[in-house]
């Protein structure tokens, strides 16, 4: 993403997870880590994605380190695609290793939030998780954990209005019994196409919202 940009490799349980660390820039106070997961694999997915990218951007602007890794069989990164189960480990083994303590973030676009929403199911209440962000959520093809109440005002949501791969009415579905807001930008399709400048300035607004 930038000059600063270090590339890492980790050990995960199906062997090497490959990573990419963006710190935040000198002076700017520090908030924490943000662990970002990238979109489906069998479907061109990696953290190189742009709306990946953007999260990415959006965490360093306000202080935050972001990481970003290949899922398994993604890149330099071993294994296999396992539908989510591997993957959400290897979710968790980079928080592990990267983000042991202090303040977590943890973001995803489409197969990667629901990924997300796993971690943050398995690790809430014991980590302080400071901020969620979930974009183009596939409500419709995965079991999108439901989110802890206390992460609610937290969390941000948001989804295009033309979503052609993941319909607004299953993040609706999935969001109307929890009564968790959902943010609709609107004509935007699922990879942002044109409004990624609008999707960080909606993210960097939430992450410096006091909460």
């Amino acid at each position: 993403m930038n000059a600063q940009t270090e590339r890492l490799s980790l050990g995960g349980a199906a062997g090497a997870i490959e990573v990419l660390r963006d710190r935040a820039a000198a002076g700017v106070p520090e908030a924490g880590t943000a662990v970002i997961a990238h979109p489906h694999p069998l479907f061109g997915g990696t953290m190189d994605n742009k709306v990946v990218q953007t999260l990415a951007r959006a965490f360093v602007a306000c202080g935050y380190t972001a990481v970003r890794f290949n899922f398994r069989g993604v890149g330099a990164s071993a294994g296999v695609h396992d539908e989510g189960r591997g993957e959400t480990e290897d979710f968790l083994s980079v928080v592990q290793q990267l983000a042991p303590e202090g303040p977590l973030a943890i973001a995803g676009f489409s197969f990667g939030a629901f990924v997300a929403s796993q971690a943050t199911a398995r690790l809430q209440p014991d980590r302080d998780i400071r901020r969620l962000v979930l974009v183009g959520t596939a409500a419709s093809r995965f079991e999108v954990a439901v989110l802890p109440p206390a992460l609610h005002e937290r969390t941000l949501v948001v989804h295009g209005e033309q979503d052609d791969t993941v319909p607004l009415a299953a993040v609706m579905d999935w969001a109307r019994p929890q009564s968790l807001p959902v943010t609709v930008v609107p004509g935007g399709g699922h990879f942002f196409h044109g409004q990624l400048p609008l999707l960080k300035s909606l993210v960097v607004r939430h992450l410096l919202t006091a909460g």
